[in-house]
């Protein structure tokens, strides 16, 4: 494909100067020299089409010259990047994204000025679900009167039956934020569902969902095979969202514990587990590193832990909780190979062995590399 006309504007794509090959190249070579004093580094698991790949969209509402645009913050400045045409972002989305553009100004929509505070919409948020289709809108706009929002909605679907639910949600806050607390549906149920590893998912304007559904199931059918489960297991699922990763691997344990701390992620986990009838699962809103000290203190065992942090990746005391319960087997799902490096280093120093490692392209033509790996405990 051509190269992204945006690349140098939005800093979105930092690779785009790369061949694909040679992207799958340098974030190996990225893995060894962070990972491989751990042990072997597997190649790379790359995307056969790396192109088009997020379902979901976030674009940014602004004026240029007197005109409505629509695109993306710029990392540095905060001021938006007009893009029509994202090589990474969903091409129905895209379509929406612009139609609702061309919309605003016959139905008297303002886009807000984060400099200045006027204006009305803020932000749009785009989910579809790859496997089933649907299609959820998510119009952001300051405090306001939103008179036309029945018409608006009308016209939109009109124009695009494609779209499966539309939502309104309020942000007041003087930051680039995308969602405020406030919301109200105004068409369809106020979510969609998607189909993962065989497992049906629902999802609300605030979920945690990856952005990459072709490699989540890689990635989820690699950890699974990591965790090595034998239907005999007590696992637990530290930093579970809205529990994913712990209901794919639910049919081959003898029971699953999600733990997290955001209650509405713990809320659609609960919700998606009975969608999909997964009884051996049990979800707690709690601090993931709290709980396995207080399951530890308790003198009771967990064979395996699933971990998939943050960016900042463990906290030391995070780390501590899981030393002290003792699992047999660690599967460390990282998003930031620095933090990995440094966790994997605790863990190795605490009585632990890495067994496996392997990359995984979650975000191909950006700098972010995922990976997986496996820890089983030394026997002492």
């Amino acid at each position: 494909m051509k190269p992204c006309p945006y690349a140098k504007k939005c800093s979105g794509c930092q690779l785009q100067n790369l061949s694909y090959d040679e992207q799958l190249s340098m974030k190996q070579v990225k893995l060894i020299k962070l990972l491989g004093k751990y042990g072997h580094v597997e190649e790379i698991i790359g995307m056969e089409k790396p192109y088009f790949y997020r379902n979901k969209i976030q674009s940014a509402m602004g004026i240029k010259n007197g005109r409505i645009i629509s695109g993306i913050y710029q990392s540095v400045t905060h001021k938006i990047t007009p893009v029509d045409g994202c090589m990474l972002e969903d091409k129905c989305a895209e379509l929406i994204v612009k139609t609702i553009r061309d919309l605003c100004p016959s139905f008297k929509i303002k886009a807000y000025d984060l400099n200045t505070g006027s204006g009305f919409l803020r932000h749009i948020l785009i989910r579809r679900a790859f496997s089933t289709g649907e299609i959820m809108v998510v119009l952001v706009t300051t405090v306001g009167d939103f008179k036309s929002k029945r018409s608006f909605v009308n016209e939109l679907l009109r124009r695009h039956p494609e779209i499966t639910t539309a939502v309104w949600n309020i942000n007041n806050t003087q930051t680039p934020l995308m969602l405020g607390e406030y919301s109200e549906v105004l068409y369809g149920d106020g979510y969609i569902t998607d189909t993962l590893c065989g497992l049906s998912f629902r999802i609300s304007p605030r979920s945690f969902y990856q952005v990459n559904p072709i490699q989540t199931e890689k990635l989820y059918t690699l950890a699974g095979e990591f965790a090595s489960l034998t239907g005999k297991e007590r696992v637990i699922d530290a930093y579970c969202g809205t529990g994913t990763i712990g209901m794919t691997m639910a049919s081959r344990a003898k029971e699953v514990i999600g733990v997290e701390i955001n209650g509405d992620a713990v809320c659609d986990a609960k919700e998606n587990a009975r969608l999909n009838g997964v009884k051996n699962i049990k979800f707690y809103n709690a601090d993931a590193g709290d709980f396995m000290r207080d399951m530890a203190s308790h003198r009771e065992k967990a064979d395996v832990v699933i971990t998939d942090p943050p960016r900042a990746g463990c906290s030391m005391q995070f780390l501590r909780s899981l030393i002290s319960l003792s699992p047999k087997r660690i599967v460390y799902i990282s998003c930031n190979p620095e933090t990995l490096a440094r966790d994997l280093g605790t863990l190795v120093k605490n009585g632990y062995k890495v067994q496996k490692i392997q990359g995984v392209d979650m975000f191909p033509h950006t700098n972010h590399v995922e990976s997986v790996v496996c820890l089983k405990r030394r026997i002492q």
